[in-house]
């Protein structure tokens, strides 16, 4: 199965200097699965520009700790800026 077989959604949020990408694809036995890509443009000595990534894989039984996981640093979040 190709890369483009088992892309089911993808999502791009630019946000600053970096890009990420959620995509939803799917295994050989149809499961569904998570990537969260980081993308972030880097420029070397010669000033030639590369993209340096970092790709998170999250699995079907990890989703709900996950949703509950962000959301909870999420809510800890606009606790701690509503009292300053």
């Amino acid at each position: 199965m190709s890369n483009e077989q088992n892309e089911i959604y993808s999502k791009v949020v630019r946000a600053g200097k970096r890009t990420y990408f959620f995509d939803i694809k799917a295994t050989k036995g149809n499961d569904l699965y998570i990537t969260l890509t980081e993308s972030k443009k880097s420029f070397g000595d010669d000033g030639d520009g590369n993209y340096q990534k970092h790709k998170i894989f999250l699995y079907k039984e990890d989703f709900e700790k996950f949703r509950e996981g962000l959301d909870d640093v999420l809510a800890k979040i606009d606790e701690i800026k509503s009292n300053q």
